[in-house]
């Protein structure tokens, strides 16, 4: 466990019972499809000290985005730690987003956007106008986080070399096939990505790829050495996943098998990784 206090950068919360904000992809996942909440959260975290936090949006339908916003807006009066907000947005508008991404700038809890890829074919995120789309947030200052299951890692690296003004991360390490034991040509593509230097990559999610039930840390380990190797202890960011990761995993068992893959690493290179790179990228106040 961390000896000092943590910056979790990939939260989620939601309530499907308030109706105002939907999330139709929650029917087709029942152990999820309830409240996940902020209360819940805390005692889900259990010995681990997290001093702040960054919501991802949860991709509620399209017209919500801006509602899910306002109110995860509202949540961080109560809760000071939500000190960002990635936002959902359908960039796949082109220049017909703008007049959205300028209300997000207005609100200095947003730090970034994510338009889900992982859903999308694989040509997705390189038609023209997606790609206009994202090059269009530096405009904002706002970074994009990069969400795909692996096959769709080697477009990625393309739109990333399309929008060399553009920050971005990679959530959940490109979601390689843990479970399968694929690491190629996953590794390659990694690779190329921090090559990238407006690139870097969150730690998270990983559990969720292997098998929920049997995984082991060291099904883990290769993935995580392989990313920190790429990308180093300067652009690597600890990501939660809270409450997705529960299918696979406690949040105490994710940050501890972490911590034993990491082992190796001096405190302070993972006071950059579970702490200071986040603020670095989010922007969050220092």
């Amino acid at each position: 466990m961390p000896q000092f206090p943590i910056v979790d950068t990939h939260l989620h919360v939601w309530n499907p019972d308030s109706r105002d904000i939907e999330y139709a992809w929650l029917k087709d996942v029942p152990a999820l499809n309830k409240p996940f909440l902020l209360e819940n959260y805390n005692e889900h975290c259990g010995a681990v000290e997290v001093e702040r936090m960054v919501f991802l949006q949860c991709d509620p339908i399209p017209e919500h985005n801006g509602k899910e916003v306002d109110w995860v807006t509202s949540l961080a009066q109560d809760d000071p730690r939500i000190q960002g907000i990635v936002a959902g947005g359908s960039l796949e508008q082109g220049e017909g987003i703008r007049p959205y991404l300028e209300e997000l700038a207005a609100n200095d809890l947003v730090k970034g956007v994510r338009r889900l890829i992982q859903s999308e074919g694989m040509d997705f995120c390189l038609q023209p106008d997606f790609v206009k789309g994202v090059q269009m947030l530096a405009e904002y200052g706002l970074s994009f986080d990069i969400c795909i299951h692996h096959p769709q890692l080697q477009n990625s690296v393309e739109l990333v070399r399309q929008c060399p003004k553009v920050k971005f991360i990679l959530d959940h390490i490109g979601k390689p096939g843990i479970k399968d034991k694929l690491l190629d040509p996953w590794r390659d593509g990694i690779r190329e990505l921090a090559a990238l230097d407006n690139t870097v990559c969150k730690l998270s999610g990983a559990t969720t790829e292997a098998d929920h039930d049997k995984w082991v840390k060291e099904d883990i380990r290769p993935y995580i050495e392989h990313v920190v190797e790429c990308f180093s202890a300067d652009r690597c960011i600890f990501g939660g996943d809270w409450p997705v990761a529960t299918l696979a995993t406690t949040y105490p068992r994710w940050v501890d098998t972490l911590d034993w893959i990491l082992e190796d690493y001096s405190e302070n290179e993972l006071k950059k990784i579970y702490h200071d790179n986040a603020l670095d990228f989010y922007r969050l106040p220092a």
